[in-house]
Parts: structure tokens; C-alpha cells; sequence
């Protein structure tokens, strides 16, 4: 489950990216997955962890999205 913080951040970048195509933000890193990746193992020094993506729906657009506080990225595929 996401919080409520986390959320905010997510849908912030996702309604920039629907809007305009990019995959950029300006306080948060945003990594483009591809298409139809649901998950994501972040690679930090030696560590790995795995990064789950929710589905969002943003102007009928269906786009999955996960957030890592650790590094700080919004991970995107769709």
C-alpha cells in the first residue's frame, strides 16, 4: 500500500507525463520501465530492492507507477 505522500508525488509526475510525454520532474529523479512492467528491482551499491508498480488511471490513460523513497525515483511503464 502506498501512502498518502507517496501518492501525491506519483500523480504529480503522472499528470505531467499524460499532458505533455515527459518523464521528467523537477524534485524527484523519474525513470521510464517498459511497456507492462509491473515491478522493478532498484539496484542501490550492492543492495537490491524491489519496487512494486500500482496501476493509475490519468485522463482514461492506464500507466503504472511506483515510488522509491530510498533513491528518491518515480519508476513509470506505461
Amino acid at each position: 500500500m502506498i501512502g498518502s505522500e507517496e501518492k501525491t508525488i506519483i500523480l504529480r509526475v503522472l499528470e505531467n507525463y499524460v499532458r505533455t510525454g515527459n518523464v521528467s520532474d523537477e524534485q524527484v529523479k523519474v525513470a521510464s520501465l517498459p511497456l507492462g512492467k509491473t515491478s522493478y528491482v532498484e539496484h542501490i551499491g550492492e543492495d537490491g530492492r524491489s519496487i512494486m508498480l500500482n496501476e493509475f488511471r490519468v485522463n482514461g490513460r492506464a500507466v503504472w507507477a511506483g515510488y522509491s523513497s530510498r533513491s528518491g525515483t518515480v519508476y513509470l511503464s506505461g
